[in-house]
């Protein structure tokens, strides 16, 4: 009997002691790719006429994006909108595209960053958000 219950007893620590590592072991390893750079995308608008796709990281005290916006149908502008968090408050600016284009844009005590790509106009036909940084 006490065998049984030691036994019960060593197995439900380790559970809650696994459980309570978990979050941590997650934040280490989040922490890491960023740190080393995170590929994201395809991110497509809602018609799927427009897509996003870079890569994000950290260098320096700064958080770097690099972003490539590609426009399959042409007439019509593709937008790609960041929406981040500096400095204990939100920002957010977009950038247009037609065909094919790379851009880039950095800053210093960024915490998180969205994006998502829209098509036709600034707020026509937008995508779903993700969360890139």
């Amino acid at each position: 009997m006490r065998k049984t219950l030691a036994i019960t007893a060593l197995a439900g620590s380790m559970a809650i002691t696994g459980i309570a590592l978990t979050p941590a072991a997650q934040a280490a390893t989040e922490s890491t790719s960023y740190s080393m750079g995170t590929s994201w995308g395809k991110f497509f608008s809602s018609d799927h006429k427009a897509y996003t796709f870079g890569k994000t990281w950290k260098a320096g005290g700064q958080v770097f994006t690099k972003w490539y916006g590609v426009d399959k149908v042409g007439g019509k502008k593709g937008w790609v909108w960041f929406e981040y968090y500096q400095n204990g408050g939100w920002h957010k600016f977009n950038r247009s595209f037609d065909g094919k284009v790379v851009g880039s844009w950095h800053g210093r005590g960024i915490k998180k960053i969205y994006t998502f790509t829209c098509w036709a106009g600034k707020f026509d036909n937008c995508g779903r958000r993700y969360r890139i940084y």
